[in-house]
């Protein structure tokens, strides 16, 4: 009998708020260590902490946006435990009562939609950061106190392809609605990843939580060796153990970090410095009322109302900034399926990071003007990629550009003629070719054309006249 991976997804998503959860002090990632720390966020003796309002709003916000239930009431609570970079010896978490329970996160795998559940979405202060250099370890707090929410998913994912598929989407979706940065190197976006086997049909086998994954590659790449090992364990007689581990990305393999908590070894009990949180309707109409169209609902609407394909609707909706681009170029536009292309296949290829920004030099209605001169056969498109550069690199209108280089196509029939007939007459093996019935040195005849006039002959007028020639 076969074995079968179940997989669920802990997700840590570090909220794009100014502030820190339950202080003052800034949130903002990169300044010098230990800078951005005060009396609350260093656990001093007799703070109190003071609950954040634009983070609440993002929590509700990311709970809409994945169709979840937002709780009129919920709470804090203290989860126990001591690391040098916690220094209270307690998180602040959710665990009774969370913010938001249920919801789902639909994606594609292979262009086939799947649904993963989701429990819960709790919110929580994140703890500080150590750092480990030889026999000495560093802790800076400027982390610590940040706003986090941890969404959390059934172990409804079976492939470690459908688990870095669920979190690409899952970022997008944080991304779009603006509640999250989705920045995995800074680490405000990671997982924690409890994988187990089983015989099918058997009941669910022993976890093992690999912590800390931020690497979309070394999500699968932990997961698919996690799975081998624990195949490899049972196999062999033994067992698997419930645990917390670590991946090493240098040797591709997890290894152990120590045994794994259950709830009762926290010790949660409700953080009597916090007030039960209140949410009422009017707060969860406003919040509801911010979101904009997301990625899934972007990919379905380019395939059904501008023809764009399946591969290409997933590309465009991504990220946002091009999304957002993308219709811009295609409102403006008589051919919206043949601006997708230009935006997948020559915008996205000089773009460095889309996600930080297009940063253009030439607009979207400059590209849909540059597509529509192609639509109207006005240019070959050869000629416009000539164009496409040119707009690149300086991001003067696409006419200007034509003008200047001198690449408006030739039209005069005298002209086109003339450089027909050179081509027919230095070349009459392939012209006789012709006649005797291979209609395919038609290609060969065009192409010698276009290079003798530099691809400024019109194309249809090139055919007309060689059909006429080599008749």
């Amino acid at each position: 009998m076969s074995w079968e991976t179940v997989i669920g997804l802990e997700v840590h998503a570090q909220l794009a708020t100014r502030t820190k959860i339950f202080s003052r002090e800034s949130a903002a990632y990169g300044a010098e260590p230990n800078t951005h720390v005060n009396e609350v966020c260093a656990g001093m003796p007799g703070v109190l902490p003071v609950m954040n309002r634009d983070a609440v709003h993002m929590a509700m916000k990311a709970g809409a946006a994945l169709g979840c239930q937002i709780n009129r009431l919920s709470q804090f609570d203290r989860k126990q435990y001591f690391y040098p970079d916690l220094p209270k010896g307690y998180q602040i978490s959710q665990f009774a009562a969370p913010i938001c329970t249920g919801g789902e996160v639909r994606f594609l795998v292979d262009g086939e939609e799947r649904v993963c559940q989701l429990t819960r979405i709790h919110m929580e202060e994140d703890a500080g950061k150590s750092s480990h250099e030889g026999d000495s370890s560093l802790v800076d707090l400027n982390r610590a106190g940040t706003p986090l929410i941890e969404i959390v998913s059934e172990p409804d994912l079976g492939t470690a392809e459908e688990a870095a598929a669920y979190l690409r989407e899952l970022r997008a979706i944080l991304r779009y609605i603006d509640v999250c940065d989705g920045n995995l190197e800074q680490g405000s976006f990671r997982c924690d990843a409890n994988v187990s086997v089983r015989r099918k049909g058997e009941p669910l086998g022993t976890r093992a939580e690999i912590k800390n994954l931020n690497s979309f590659r070394f999500v699968q790449r932990a997961i698919q060796y996690e799975v081998g090992r624990q195949i490899d364990l049972l196999e062999g007689g033994g067992r698997v153990v419930q645990e917390t581990r670590l991946y090493n990305a240098d040797t591709g393999k997890t290894f152990s970090m120590r045994s794994k908590e259950d709830a009762h070894d926290y010790r949660y009990f409700p953080d009597p410095d916090l007030p039960p949180m209140v949410i009422d309707e009017a707060w969860e109409l406003r919040a509801r009322a911010e979101l904009p169209e997301l990625p899934g609902a972007r990919r379905v609407r380019y395939q059904s109302e501008w023809d764009v394909s399946a591969a290409d609707a997933v590309t465009l909706s991504a990220s946002r900034e091009v999304a957002d681009f993308f219709e811009a170029a295609a409102a403006g536009s008589k051919n919206p399926k043949r601006v997708s292309n230009w935006v997948v296949n020559e915008v996205l290829r000089v773009v460095e990071n889309p996600e930080d920004g297009l940063a253009l030099l030439f607009t979207a209605a400059q590209l849909a003007a540059l597509s529509d001169m192609v639509e109207a056969k006005e240019i070959t498109g050869k000629i416009a990629k000539t164009v496409f550069e040119h707009m690149v690199a300086t991001g003067d209108d696409p006419g200007a550009i034509l003008d200047r280089e001198g690449l408006r196509p030739v039209r005069d029939e005298g002209a086109v003629r003339a450089a027909v007939e050179k081509i027919v007459a230095d070349n009459p093996e392939q012209a006789e070719q012709f006649r005797a019935g291979k209609t395919k040195v038609m290609g060969f005849f065009i192409g010698q054309v276009m290079r003798a006039t530099k691809g400024k002959a019109d194309p249809d007028l090139v055919r007309q006249l060689l059909a006429e020639l080599l008749a």
